[in-house]
Protein backbone atom coordinates (compact mmCIF):
# COMPACT_ATOMS: atom_id res chain seq x y z
CA UNK A 1 0.00 0.00 0.00
CA UNK A 2 1.29 3.46 -0.89
CA UNK A 3 0.96 6.32 1.58
CA UNK A 4 1.76 9.98 0.97
CA UNK A 5 5.47 10.69 1.22
CA UNK A 6 6.40 7.03 1.68
CA UNK A 7 7.82 4.42 -0.68
CA UNK A 8 5.68 1.59 -2.01
CA UNK A 9 6.40 -1.29 0.39
CA UNK A 10 5.49 -4.90 -0.42
CA UNK A 11 2.89 -6.42 1.84
CA UNK A 12 5.22 -9.31 2.70
CA UNK A 13 7.80 -6.80 3.91
CA UNK A 14 5.26 -5.23 6.26
CA UNK A 15 4.48 -8.71 7.59
CA UNK A 16 8.17 -9.41 8.19
CA UNK A 17 8.58 -6.08 10.00
CA UNK A 18 6.06 -7.30 12.55
CA UNK A 19 8.12 -10.45 13.02
CA UNK A 20 11.33 -8.44 13.43
CA UNK A 21 9.61 -6.28 16.04
CA UNK A 22 8.68 -9.33 18.12
CA UNK A 23 12.21 -10.70 17.87
CA UNK A 24 13.56 -7.36 19.06
CA UNK A 25 11.11 -7.38 21.96
CA UNK A 26 12.53 -10.73 23.11
CA UNK A 27 16.03 -9.33 22.88
CA UNK A 28 15.01 -6.36 25.04
CA UNK A 29 13.50 -8.72 27.58
CA UNK A 30 16.87 -10.50 27.72
CA UNK A 31 18.59 -7.10 28.13
CA UNK A 32 20.59 -7.33 24.92
CA UNK A 33 21.54 -3.90 23.59
CA UNK A 34 22.74 -4.84 20.09
CA UNK A 35 22.14 -7.61 17.58
CA UNK A 36 23.84 -8.54 14.32
CA UNK A 37 21.86 -8.79 11.08
CA UNK A 38 22.73 -12.49 10.97
CA UNK A 39 21.37 -13.15 14.47
CA UNK A 40 18.19 -11.11 13.94
CA UNK A 41 17.56 -12.73 10.56
CA UNK A 42 18.00 -16.20 12.04
CA UNK A 43 15.57 -15.42 14.87
CA UNK A 44 13.03 -14.17 12.31
CA UNK A 45 13.50 -17.13 9.97
CA UNK A 46 14.77 -15.11 7.00
CA UNK A 47 18.10 -14.61 5.22
CA UNK A 48 20.33 -11.67 6.31
CA UNK A 49 20.09 -10.23 2.79
CA UNK A 50 16.27 -10.21 3.06
CA UNK A 51 16.41 -8.49 6.45
CA UNK A 52 18.72 -5.77 5.17
CA UNK A 53 16.57 -5.28 2.06
CA UNK A 54 13.41 -4.91 4.20
CA UNK A 55 15.01 -2.35 6.50
CA UNK A 56 16.48 -0.41 3.58
CA UNK A 57 12.99 0.90 2.74
CA UNK A 58 13.24 3.13 5.82
CA UNK A 59 16.85 4.30 5.67
CA UNK A 60 20.24 3.07 6.82
CA UNK A 61 20.46 1.01 10.00
CA UNK A 62 23.24 -0.74 11.81
CA UNK A 63 26.94 -0.16 12.30
CA UNK A 64 29.62 -2.37 10.80
CA UNK A 65 31.12 -4.54 13.51
CA UNK A 66 28.41 -3.56 16.02
CA UNK A 67 25.11 -4.47 14.40
CA UNK A 68 21.76 -2.93 15.20
CA UNK A 69 20.96 -1.07 18.40
CA UNK A 70 17.94 -3.01 19.63
CA UNK A 71 16.01 -0.11 21.18
CA UNK A 72 16.58 2.23 18.24
CA UNK A 73 15.57 -0.31 15.61
CA UNK A 74 12.55 -1.39 17.63
CA UNK A 75 11.40 2.23 17.96
CA UNK A 76 11.86 2.89 14.24
CA UNK A 77 9.87 -0.18 13.20
CA UNK A 78 7.12 0.70 15.69
CA UNK A 79 6.89 4.19 14.21
CA UNK A 80 6.68 2.81 10.68
CA UNK A 81 3.96 0.32 11.67
CA UNK A 82 2.06 3.02 13.55
CA UNK A 83 2.23 1.21 16.90
CA UNK A 84 4.54 3.55 18.80
CA UNK A 85 1.40 4.72 20.63
CA UNK A 86 -1.83 2.81 21.27
CA UNK A 87 -3.99 2.51 18.17
CA UNK A 88 -7.76 2.58 18.84
CA UNK A 89 -9.64 -0.41 17.40
CA UNK A 90 -13.30 -1.43 17.49
CA UNK A 91 -14.73 -4.95 17.29
CA UNK A 92 -17.98 -5.75 15.51
CA UNK A 93 -19.75 -9.01 16.31
CA UNK A 94 -19.70 -10.20 19.92
CA UNK A 95 -20.47 -13.90 19.55
CA UNK A 96 -18.23 -16.60 20.98
CA UNK A 97 -15.23 -15.60 18.86
CA UNK A 98 -15.74 -11.89 19.39
CA UNK A 99 -16.03 -12.42 23.12
CA UNK A 100 -12.75 -14.37 23.14
CA UNK A 101 -11.01 -11.59 21.22
CA UNK A 102 -12.30 -8.97 23.64
CA UNK A 103 -10.95 -11.03 26.53
CA UNK A 104 -7.46 -11.25 25.03
CA UNK A 105 -5.04 -9.02 26.94
CA UNK A 106 -2.16 -9.14 24.46
CA UNK A 107 -3.39 -6.42 22.09
CA UNK A 108 -2.32 -3.51 24.26
CA UNK A 109 1.16 -4.97 24.63
CA UNK A 110 1.43 -4.91 20.85
CA UNK A 111 0.19 -1.32 20.51
CA UNK A 112 -3.58 -1.76 20.01
CA UNK A 113 -6.54 -1.00 22.24
CA UNK A 114 -10.05 -2.26 21.57
CA UNK A 115 -12.00 0.73 22.79
CA UNK A 116 -15.53 -0.51 22.07
CA UNK A 117 -17.53 -3.42 20.72
CA UNK A 118 -20.72 -3.48 18.65
CA UNK A 119 -23.34 -6.15 18.14
CA UNK A 120 -26.86 -6.52 16.74
CA UNK A 121 -27.98 -7.79 20.16
CA UNK A 122 -25.98 -5.76 22.69
CA UNK A 123 -28.25 -6.64 25.62
CA UNK A 124 -27.95 -10.40 25.16
CA UNK A 125 -26.34 -12.03 28.18
CA UNK A 126 -22.70 -13.05 27.64
CA UNK A 127 -20.71 -15.71 29.44
CA UNK A 128 -18.01 -13.23 30.47
CA UNK A 129 -18.12 -9.64 31.68
CA UNK A 130 -16.68 -7.17 29.15
CA UNK A 131 -13.98 -4.65 29.89
CA UNK A 132 -15.01 -2.62 26.85
CA UNK A 133 -18.35 -0.84 26.37
CA UNK A 134 -20.80 -2.75 24.16
CA UNK A 135 -23.12 -0.81 21.84
CA UNK A 136 -25.84 -1.59 19.34
CA UNK A 137 -25.18 -1.32 15.61
CA UNK A 138 -27.22 1.88 15.44
CA UNK A 139 -24.44 3.65 17.38
CA UNK A 140 -21.59 2.44 15.16
CA UNK A 141 -21.39 5.33 12.70
CA UNK A 142 -21.41 8.11 15.29
CA UNK A 143 -18.80 6.34 17.42
CA UNK A 144 -16.37 5.83 14.52
CA UNK A 145 -16.60 9.46 13.48
CA UNK A 146 -16.36 10.85 17.02
CA UNK A 147 -13.29 8.77 17.95
CA UNK A 148 -11.74 8.82 14.45
CA UNK A 149 -11.36 5.05 14.43
CA UNK A 150 -9.37 3.71 11.47
CA UNK A 151 -9.18 0.00 12.34
CA UNK A 152 -11.82 -2.63 13.04
CA UNK A 153 -12.02 -6.33 13.84
CA UNK A 154 -14.91 -8.06 12.09
CA UNK A 155 -16.38 -11.25 13.58
CA UNK A 156 -19.96 -11.18 12.34
CA UNK A 157 -21.77 -13.98 10.43
CA UNK A 158 -20.95 -14.22 6.72
CA UNK A 159 -24.42 -12.99 5.71
CA UNK A 160 -23.86 -9.67 7.47
CA UNK A 161 -20.13 -9.19 6.80
CA UNK A 162 -20.26 -7.18 3.57
CA UNK A 163 -23.02 -4.86 4.80
CA UNK A 164 -21.11 -4.15 8.02
CA UNK A 165 -17.88 -3.68 6.04
CA UNK A 166 -19.55 -1.10 3.82
CA UNK A 167 -20.77 0.73 6.91
CA UNK A 168 -17.28 0.74 8.43
CA UNK A 169 -15.63 2.06 5.27
CA UNK A 170 -18.24 4.74 4.66
CA UNK A 171 -17.42 6.17 8.08
CA UNK A 172 -13.64 6.21 7.78
CA UNK A 173 -12.30 2.76 8.70
CA UNK A 174 -9.25 1.96 6.54
CA UNK A 175 -8.06 -1.37 7.95
CA UNK A 176 -10.13 -4.48 8.75
CA UNK A 177 -9.09 -7.72 10.42
CA UNK A 178 -11.70 -10.09 9.04
CA UNK A 179 -12.65 -13.24 10.94
CA UNK A 180 -15.87 -13.69 8.94
CA UNK A 181 -15.74 -16.61 6.46
CA UNK A 182 -16.23 -14.49 3.35
CA UNK A 183 -14.08 -12.55 0.89
CA UNK A 184 -14.91 -8.87 1.31
CA UNK A 185 -15.20 -6.39 -1.55
CA UNK A 186 -13.42 -3.17 -0.57
CA UNK A 187 -11.87 -0.13 -2.32
CA UNK A 188 -8.18 -0.28 -3.23
CA UNK A 189 -7.19 2.09 -0.42
CA UNK A 190 -8.74 -0.15 2.27
CA UNK A 191 -6.64 -3.00 3.65
CA UNK A 192 -8.24 -6.29 4.72
CA UNK A 193 -6.41 -9.11 6.49
CA UNK A 194 -8.42 -12.33 6.47
CA UNK A 195 -8.16 -14.83 9.31
CA UNK A 196 -9.77 -18.16 8.46
CA UNK A 197 -8.87 -20.82 11.01
CA UNK A 198 -10.38 -23.64 8.92
CA UNK A 199 -8.13 -22.78 5.97
CA UNK A 200 -5.08 -22.72 8.23
CA UNK A 201 -5.98 -26.17 9.56
CA UNK A 202 -6.48 -27.45 6.01
CA UNK A 203 -2.98 -26.27 5.16
CA UNK A 204 -1.56 -28.08 8.16
CA UNK A 205 -3.57 -31.20 7.26
CA UNK A 206 -1.91 -31.35 3.86
CA UNK A 207 1.59 -31.36 5.35
CA UNK A 208 0.92 -34.09 7.93
CA UNK A 209 -0.42 -36.60 5.40
CA UNK A 210 1.60 -39.80 5.04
Amino acid sequence: MKRAGRPVIPRKTIYRLSIYLRCLARLRENRLGTVSSEALAKAAGVKPTQLRKDLAYFGTFGTRGLGYIVNDLSQKISEELGTASLQPVILVGVGNLGLALLSYRGFEKEGFEIIAAFDAAPRRKRDKPLKQPLYGMDELEAFIRKHRVKMAILSVPAAAAQTVTNQLIENGVMGILNFSPIVLAVPEDVMVNNVNLAIELENLSYFIQD
